[in-house]
């Protein structure tokens, strides 16, 4: 009886085949997550898993704080300062600020502290799908949400999610928890300057206190509210409407 025949081994163009397959299904299916996310409010996010799975390594498990408010709950004052505290030019820009990054990639090749160069957008995509790292593939996996989130959403939606999913503490996610754990008030009731505090804490919100700023911090807070002034307060928030394909808006 003659030997049955090993298996054939997939060829080379087979698997170019099913790697792109892969590819396509995962593009459109981020596409669509993304634009679904433009009306629902995220449940919840990556970073949020991430920080909850580490505390449960170091054996000391957190509990997450974290409630929405939509757009028209959260103040002004608090949305003006996080632009001019993060990202000054996010009304213009389309998800990156190639300047930003050719002035950080400069700085961190002189040595030293490192300094990013991330925008509000791509905070989002990475603290929304991504987890943390600097790899290549994070990266690039960031870049391509970060051009799905400009594509899909207004600019006062990105600026929403941001409020309700960046950290701001240990277990603390979103403008209404980070009120009430560092003011113990809620997010509509808070001042220019306890706003402009928990914009100064956002580089190391773990290491800074909103509700409890060092000189640092103080100073900080100080040069954001200039900041605010110069972007012109509230009215800065007018222009976070850029042109949208007619069939988004």
């Amino acid at each position: 009886m003659a030997a049955s025949s090993a298996p054939a081994k997939p060829s080379m163009r087979n698997l170019f085949r099913r790697l792109v397959k892969a590819l396509l299904w995962f593009a459109a299916g981020s596409a669509v997550l993304v634009l679904l996310l433009r009306w629902l409010p995220p449940p919840g996010t990556a970073l949020m898993v991430e920080r909850k799975l580490e505390s449960w390594i170091d054996g000391q498990p957190i509990d997450l704080e974290r409630r929405w408010r939509p757009w028209r709950e959260l103040p002004d004052s608090l949305k003006v300062a996080v632009i001019a505290g993060e990202d000054q030019k996010f009304a213009e820009h389309w998800g990156f600020d190639f300047i930003a990054i050719q002035k950080a990639i400069a700085h961190n090749e002189r040595g030293g502290s490192l300094r990013g160069a991330s925008t509000l957008s791509q905070q989002v995509a990475k603290n929304l799908f991504l987890w943390s790292g600097r790899s290549w593939l994070r990266k690039g996996l960031e870049a391509w949400f970060t051009a799905l989130i400009e594509l899909f959403w207004p600019k006062q939606r990105i600026l929403e999610v941001y409020l309700n999913s960046v950290e701001w503490g240990d277990g603390v996610f979103g403008a209404e928890a980070a009120a009430r754990h560092h003011f113990g008030i809620g997010a509509p009731y808070l001042s220019t300057q306890q706003a402009s505090q928990l914009a100064a804490v956002l580089p190391n919100p773990h290491r800074w206190r909103a509700g409890r700023p060092n000189a640092y911090v103080s100073r900080r807070a100080s040069w954001i509210r200039q900041q605010m002034r110069q972007l012109g307060g509230s009215h800065y928030l007018g222009e976070l409407q850029p042109s949208r394909p007619a069939w988004l808006r």
